[in-house]
């Protein structure tokens, strides 16, 4: 009878470990862990929506119509600078205002048309762009403050044995090592999404930097045919 109750002790010890939520993991680790806890959850709703607000502005930018530049081509020899002009406002791409800002210089030196795409350009990129920093700066900082929580549990958790008197409860110490360890790992998964997010960025931009490098190279290359 003693050795069935002590089973069942056993089995309810399991069965409550097992239901510990991550809300629990939480509220039990203090004032402390819940104020870093907080501030990570801040950053990753931060994360994700530059994320999210990049990623649809990057694919709406790096969709070119492949006639594209078969229309400025047959605009710009027959010497329709409107109908080039009209295309290109129509045309909501980076590609598009890249070129427009070179049918605008037309008549001008091929080194100022050259110029004047290369400094519109830089400012397609830098739209690009916008708030992707932020996401690098979270990858590096969230990391950093889940040590800090940890670095705080620990105190916690030194300063209970110290005041225990030689007697140290585990229980005493849970506050403590609950902010140390969910702090963390919460500081983890939020650098690890907010680097694996600005990676992905990066790439689509640098994709769609060629793509308007290739057109404005085409679009210089058809200045310099002969007429």
């Amino acid at each position: 009878m003693l050795l069935f109750q002590e089973n069942q002790e056993l089995l309810e010890e399991v069965t409550e470990e097992k239901t510990l939520s991550i809300y629990n993991l939480i509220m039990d680790g203090g004032v402390g862990g819940q104020i870093i806890i907080a501030l990570l959850f801040v950053l990753l709703a931060v994360a994700l929506y530059i994320y999210f607000e990049r990623f649809f502005a990057i694919k709406a930018a790096s969709k070119v119509d492949k006639n594209f530049m078969n229309q400025i081509r047959d605009h710009v020899t027959s010497g329709k600078l409107e109908s080039a002009r009209a295309l290109c406002d129509n045309t909501h791409t980076p590609t598009a205002r890249l070129i427009g800002k070179g049918i605008s210089r037309i008549g001008k030196p091929l080194d100022d048309i050259n110029t004047a795409i290369e400094n519109a350009g830089k400012l397609e990129v830098y739209k690009l762009e916008r708030n992707v920093s932020v996401l690098a700066t979270i990858a590096g900082a969230a990391p950093m403050i889940g040590f800090l929580g940890t670095v705080i549990g620990m105190i916690v958790a030194i300063h209970e044995i110290a005041n225990s008197g030689g007697q140290i409860d585990i229980k005493m110490l849970s506050d403590g090592l609950y902010t140390a360890m969910t702090t963390t790992v919460g500081g983890l998964i939020v650098g690890i999404i907010a680097y694996i997010a600005y990676n992905h960025l990066v790439v689509r931009t640098d994709k769609v930097v060629y793509q308007m490098e290739a057109k404005s190279v085409e679009f210089l290359d058809l200045l310099n045919e002969p007429v």
